[in-house]
């Protein structure tokens, strides 16, 4: 467990949302193109044409780049969280 930082918590930066809100975004929208296919499988849609090809590519692709986006808010967060706490001991 490590000690708290005497500022309290460390200040979300614009890039975290950024990164953040898209990732949420890549999501809902691969979750709106899961739901595409579904209702274009029950209407017998031609899924080799027109931009079905690219729904089905968005269902694949947007959660991997959602979660690296994920991870690199996370990791950022840990260094800039690792920085402050070690600026703080120096202090001491």
């Amino acid at each position: 467990m490590s000690a708290p930082t005497p500022s309290g918590d460390v200040p979300v930066r614009r890039i975290d949302r950024i990164l953040s809100f898209s990732a949420l975004g890549l999501l809902v929208l691969s979750v709106v193109c899961f739901f595409a296919i579904m209702i274009g499988t029950a209407t017998h849609a031609e899924f080799n044409q027109g931009i079905w090809p690219v729904i089905g590519i968005i269902v694949y692709i947007a959660p991997i780049v959602a979660f690296v986006m994920i991870m690199a808010v996370v990791i950022m967060s840990f260094v800039r969280r690792s920085r402050a706490n070690r600026a703080t001991g120096r202090a001491r």
